[in-house]
């Protein structure tokens, strides 16, 4: 009884808030978050059946008639002895049937690994992933509102954080460093830099072939030896061994075959533009880079049957007013979508950009454009969606603090990959009569199902705001963008390179490494004025 009423006590909730507050902060094992790694998409197919099958036989009918030209020596020998036909005009056909059985050989379903097993990737059927891709030779300074050049030390930093931001399963260098000029050194400090920063999945580029076996020799020092490296490796070659339209790039195609011998994954990058260097309909875009890609699989697996690489279609989008890139235009989402509904089509893991924007600075043009095509990729089953983060002025510059920001939208893009749980337990009545028959409370606020499903089922932004006007006022009006720069900085005062202690010395003895460890002069979180 309470004092002086007569009447019973009422109960108290247990915890109340506080242990609302705490259920929230616990940490959740993998496979009970919201979102993670490895979803499965294709909910979403831009195209028919009978469309997928009129690409394809267009594509086909591309290899058989137009071919492509410009493959060096060995690569011609590889694919002649595999039944393609060197024209007198120097180009290389592809008939029906070798393409036909070069799919018949390709790998389908392989992992990408990470140094940390945590970190693998599933490639399998339409599962996503959302990375990072680009090389911009630029870095935004929210500060100023400017841009510099991008150097080593802003590459490293960007892998630190892609490591510690969760909605990012995989790193690809974002920047250029601008600050080498010698390329086998520019390759070198790419791919350290990258290892260095994240044990997730690493995708590089080599700039010459003179560049590999340093940068073979690096992996296995990183790896601990040549056989740790070949059992797991963990980084990709992001390959551009076309030059569209239609013709292999013969310098990238010798590092592309040197990287098969040692072991490494392959992403066939073919990145036309429509209405420059692909046609103008994004259909005909489509066909163009379903072509340049087959072509790859045949020489792929001409050099090494079942030799693992990404169907890597990555057509972009012109305004074809100025014929300058557009990367965040609903068109680039269509044409992200279109791809990885081909990539299904042939059960070959598959990667496209999207997630870049056309926006100079994060603001309200670089999330809807961010939202948009990173939400159509992963509903359309797009297996590695490249580019996803931090990419700014139509892949011209980087943004740190856009990176951070974007993991919100990653993560909101992945929920929707998820889409709605149907079980037996989600739509049973229990919990509605228990809430509105006999007394019950008229809400759901308390009910155990609720505290279950708070962790599970929903998802939270970790810079998004979601207060009150009134609480937003009484916190002191706290600004994303300077909530982003504040994550950014706490991230990178707090991490440490990803690479042991007495392997970094080693590779430094032997490399010329030129980016330091410690974080670059920090931005201090500054309000924008209201």
């Amino acid at each position: 009884m309470t004092a002086n009423t007569g009447l019973p006590e009422k109960k108290r909730r247990g915890g109340g808030r506080a242990a609302r507050v705490a259920l929230r902060a616990a940490p959740l094992p993998e496979d009970s978050r919201p979102v993670r790694p490895g979803l499965r998409g294709g909910q979403y197919s831009p195209l028919t059946d009978a469309e997928v099958q009129r690409i394809h036989a267009a594509a086909l009918d591309a290899l058989e008639q137009i071919g492509l030209s410009q493959a060096p020596p060995s690569g011609i020998a590889a694919m002649t002895d595999a039944g393609a036909v060197l024209g007198e005009d120097g180009r290389l056909r592809f008939p029906r049937a070798l393409v036909e059985d070069m799919l018949a050989k390709a790998a389908r379903a392989f992992p990408l690994y990470g140094r940390d097993g945590r970190h693998d990737l599933d490639l399998s059927a339409d599962r996503v992933h959302y990375g990072t891709a680009g090389a911009a030779v630029n870095v935004v300074d929210l500060a100023t509102g400017s841009y510099r050049p991008s150097t080593a030390q802003d590459l490293y930093e960007s892998a630190l954080l892609a490591h510690h931001l969760d909605n990012i399963h995989f790193f690809q260098r974002t920047m250029v460093c601008c600050d080498i000029a010698d390329l086998i050194e520019l390759d070198l400090n790419t791919l350290y830099a990258a290892a260095s920063g994240t044990t997730k999945h690493i995708g590089t580029s080599m700039s010459d072939i003179a560049s590999v076996a340093p940068c073979i020799e690096m992996l296995h020092m990183i790896a601990g030896s040549e056989g740790a490296w070949r059992d797991r490796p963990f980084v990709s070659l992001s390959n551009c061994f076309v030059v569209p339209p239609m013709k292999f790039a013969t310098e990238s195609c010798l590092t592309m075959e040197a990287c098969i011998r040692a072991g490494m994954p392959i992403l066939l990058l073919s990145a036309g533009q429509a209405g420059a260097t692909a046609p103008a309909p994004i259909a005909a875009a489509i066909v163009q880079a379903v072509a340049e890609v087959l072509a790859g699989v045949v020489y792929v697996n001409a050099v090494s049957p079942g030799h693992p690489a990404v169907f890597g279609t990555w057509p972009f989008v012109s305004d074809l007013r100025t014929g300058a890139m557009s990367g965040g235009s609903a068109e680039q989402a269509l044409l992200t979508a279109g791809c990885a509904q081909m990539h299904r089509f042939y059960g070959i893991p598959g990667g496209a950009a999207a997630g870049m924007t056309d926006s100079k600075l994060p603001d309200m043009q670089a999330g809807w454009e961010q939202g948009i095509t990173n939400v159509l990729a992963g509903l359309s089953g797009l297996n590695m969606v490249y580019e996803s983060v931090g990419m700014y002025a139509s892949l011209l510059g980087f943004s740190p603090e856009g990176m951070v920001l974007g993991n919100d939208v990653l993560g909101q893009a992945q929920r929707c990959v998820r889409g709605i749980d149907v079980t037996e337990d989600s739509v049973s009545l229990d919990v509605m009569k228990a809430v509105c028959l006999d007394g019950g409370p008229g809400h759901y606020l308390g009910s155990d199902q609720t505290l279950k499903l708070m962790q599970t089922e929903y998802l939270y932004p970790d810079i998004g705001n979601r207060m009150t006007p009134k609480d937003w006022v009484e916190s002191g009006r706290p600004d994303l963008l300077a909530t982003a720069t504040a994550r950014r900085q706490q991230i990178l005062t707090h991490a440490r390179p990803q690479v042991a202690a007495d392997a970094d010395l080693a590779i430094r003895a032997r490399f010329p490494i030129r980016f330091g460890h410690a974080p670059s002069s920090l931005p201090t979180p500054t309000k924008r004025p209201a």
